[in-house]
């Protein structure tokens, strides 16, 4: 930050960089095409950003970002004994994506051929899909960012007298522009904006230090948390765990923070991804419609909520997505595939290629405070340890720490 012209208030919009990124996309699979390949898809983005860390109230970090790539992936040879290409690059010269489709195609002439290998089938594909409002760009202003970040810190700083430091607070801006298209005749573009804040505090000292965060994210900044009251709340938990002792060996209730329990359902989909299926390395394999959790447990993927950080109208192969059960009154309803791992599998793709799209999971009852009060005796877990996660067995065992209800 060597002058003060590098903090002026700069407005990006991405959106208007779509046109050139899909007629690139439209170019290279006729390219590919009139090369050789069978089959062809592409990945094009654009990402600018940023990044603003303060610690003690002064600028630790402060950095602008913008990147962009390129992945093409080639098939050659016939339908069920595809050889695969890929090749990426972050030069958008037009030498730099000439060398990027010869390494490609040179790639598939080298490897074996896949009976799963290839595009998405193509009636998945998405025609159509609804407005999902992910774009709310505001000017990259650093200067108020990092006066947002210090209120946060300062926030959190003065909230306790037993705060006694700080790791900082952190606040990022970004906006992300992509095309998808493939030799099928799929293009398809998107378009989303990103902020986050956070405190990581302190308290006490020596042996009895303990540190906590707090965070949030969206995608518009009138959405976030108010700085102040993140800072304070990161305060609050960081408090909350001096004076730790440890509890008698024994059988008790448990409770997680929705932090906590959301790991836990990370787990569960990782053993129903088709990768882990086909590999025969979960512990769900062949348990399509067999009973994991408690009756009233349902777990609906809906990919098309407004504003939610995983909604889109495709997956990262131009399949068309959809709100599907994953878990329905606790039986596993069906795997997360994309196309490869689906035909591994002997099925047909559920539009996961990329990942799951906001998995949302019922409420069976109250808030967090209404379970705590409903809970004569137990353990409130805000923090697991060790690798103790086994998705091939289902074995899972590791450390904890939290409060005793």
């Amino acid at each position: 930050m060597s002058t003060t012209a590098e903090l002026t208030p700069t407005s990006t919009d991405l959106r208007g960089e779509l046109p050139e990124l899909q007629q690139l996309a439209r170019e290279l699979l006729s390219r590919a095409r009139a090369a050789g390949a069978d089959q062809a898809e592409v990945q094009l983005s654009i990402d600018a950003g940023l990044a603003v860390n303060v610690r003690q109230g002064e600028i630790d970090t402060l950095e602008y970002t913008r990147d962009r790539g390129i992945a093409l992936t080639v098939y050659c040879g016939a339908p069920g004994a595809l050889r695969k290409g890929v090749a990426s690059t972050a030069d958008l010269r037009p030498e730099s994506i000439q060398r990027t489709l010869d390494h490609a195609l040179a790639i598939a002439r080298y490897t074996e051929a896949d009976p799963a290998a290839g595009l998405a089938d193509p009636d998945r594909l998405a025609r159509d899909w609804p407005e999902l409002d992910l774009w709310h760009p505001v000017t990259i202003d650093a200067q108020a960012a990092i006066a947002l970040a210090q209120r946060c810190e300062a926030a959190g700083l003065a909230a306790d007298s037993r705060i006694e430091n700080s790791e900082g607070a952190s606040h990022n801006l970004g906006q992300s522009v992509s095309v998808y298209g493939n030799s099928h005749g799929f293009l398809g573009s998107e378009a989303s904006t990103r902020c986050s804040l956070s405190a990581v505090l302190i308290a006490g000292r020596g042996e009895q230090m303990q540190r906590d965060y707090h965070y949030d994210s969206a995608r518009a900044l009138g959405d976030l948390q108010d700085a102040e009251a993140i800072g304070r709340e990161a305060a609050r938990r960081t408090v909350a765990r001096l004076a730790p002792r440890a509890i008698r060996t024994g059988e008790y209730p448990v409770l997680f923070t929705p932090e906590l329990a959301r790991g836990l359902v990370g787990h569960l989909c990782a053993a129903a991804s088709g990768g882990s299926l086909y590999r025969k390395a979960s512990f769900l394999l062949d348990q399509i419609g067999a009973s994991l959790l408690p009756a009233w447990v349902q777990m609906i993927e809906e990919p098309h909520l407004p504003r939610a950080p995983g909604s889109c109208g495709f997956d990262a192969e131009g399949v068309a997505t959809k709100r599907q059960a994953l878990i329905a009154d606790g039986r596993l309803e069906r795997y997360l595939l994309g196309s490869y791992s689906a035909r591994k599998l002997g099925l047909s793709s559920t539009g996961n290629a990329g990942g799951l799209h906001n998995l949302i999971v019922n409420a069976n009852a109250g808030d967090l405070d209404a379970l705590v009060a409903d809970t004569p005796r137990g353990l409130l877990v805000t923090e697991v340890m060790g690798q103790g996660v086994n998705t091939v067995t289902g074995d899972y065992s590791r450390g904890a720490s939290g409060f005793w209800i």
